[in-house]
């Protein structure tokens, strides 16, 4: 029993660790999806304090795996490993049975995993984490109470410092459709060998003050002048699995006129700057002019992307800005802002204004 209770103990705390890290790579994404169960529930009053919960989760998922593994204080690891699977579960429940969630982002972006899937991962890793509860007195930790506190306090101090450094400077795995190497406008096409959705038109007529309804392919036999057509509409008869991984991309002139396929079909390095907003301009500003005037003199263009058009134009007088999507530049620049480096519609580099002074030394060096 005792290489059984070891083996179980290896295998849930390595699934504790690797979740809480693949989600600590990007802590803001766990973020936002804790944002849509907020939505769902409701609690608009803790919208602000999503990202905080987020870096404490990641942090609660790697102790709770290497407290699990080590053994120490096993009785209270236990409990709260117990207490973190059943919140867990309880969540996969609600994405698989209410429909309002379409993942949970067990995982993250990394490793998407059906509602089905997670739940029941999380129903199996429930049952284990029970045998070791249940098993906890006989669990006896090999390391000294000294050395078990050291492992922890630098776990906890690692995973943060891990979460913070891409906060700043992106994810060390970008899961992304806007990654480096990708191109914006294949991933904005249906993968290959999809199926579309399958719809059928379906009427609405009045004939005698009776309402009738049918589609075009079931019309009355006598259908003749003495129906009154009233409305049609599409009816969904088969959902395929035909979405794209970008679907929502589009990029605007201060006008409104549709500038995506100008942008993504130059034929020539240009660079966008992702900025959400302007809340930490004086953070880079100083940098953005560096490298502006760098670009320049390369004839490399610079364009401003930004979902904050109005501030946009009272700040950069001589940069073109486009307008953006908020939610959709949240998903492409995990950090704000952040610098894309292109060519036609492939993503070349992709940089956070903290790394400007890298970038400033790539365009130097343009041809």
């Amino acid at each position: 029993m005792k290489t059984v209770l070891t083996i179980i103990r290896w295998v849930v705390g390595l699934l504790f660790i690797f979740s809480g890290l693949v989600k600590a790579n990007d802590p803001l994404g766990l973020s936002y999806k804790m944002l849509e169960f907020f939505e769902a529930w409701g609690f608009h009053f803790l919208d602000n304090y999503t990202l905080t919960f987020s870096i404490v989760m990641n942090v609660c998922e790697v102790l709770a795996g290497v407290a699990i593994i080590t053994g120490w204080r096993i009785k209270f690891f236990s409990w709260f490993l117990l207490l973190l699977i059943i919140f867990f579960t309880f969540l996969t429940a609600y994405v698989l049975f209410s429909g309002k969630i379409k993942e949970c982002g067990c995982f993250g972006d990394c490793i998407p995993l059906s509602g089905s899937s997670t739940f029941i991962k999380d129903l199996v890793l429930l049952l284990l984490i029970l045998l070791i509860f249940m098993n906890a007195q006989k669990i006896k930790s090999n390391l000294s109470s000294q050395f078990s506190v050291s492992i922890l306090l630098l776990t906890i101090i690692a995973t943060i410092a891990v979460q913070f450094y891409v906060l700043k400077h992106l994810p060390f795995f970008d899961c992304l459709p806007y990654k480096k190497g990708n191109n914006i406008l294949n991933e904005m096409k249906a993968p290959a060998g999809s199926v579309p959705d399958s719809f059928t038109i379906r009427f609405k007529y009045k004939k005698n003050n009776q309402l009738l309804e049918f589609d075009q392919a079931h019309f009355p036999n006598d259908f003749d002048s003495t129906y009154e057509y009233v409305d049609r509409f599409d009816q969904l008869i088969r959902k395929g699995n035909a979405e794209p991984a970008i679907a929502d991309f589009s990029l605007r002139t201060i006008d409104g006129f549709d500038s995506t396929a100008f942008i993504l079909h130059q034929n020539k390095k240009y660079i966008l700057l992702f900025a959400k907003d302007f809340s930490n301009i004086n953070e880079w500003k100083k940098d953005f002019e560096e490298l502006l005037a760098v670009a320049t003199s390369k004839n490399v263009p610079v364009y401003i992307i930004t979902a904050d058009a109005d501030n946009g134009i009272k700040l950069f007088k001589n940069v073109p800005l486009l307008k953006c999507d908020a939610t959709v530049i949240k998903t492409a620049a995990r950090v704000n802002p952040t610098y894309f480096v292109m060519q036609d519609a492939a993503v070349l580099n992709k940089l956070s204004y903290a790394d400007t002074r890298l970038l400033l030394q790539e365009i130097a060096n343009t041809k």
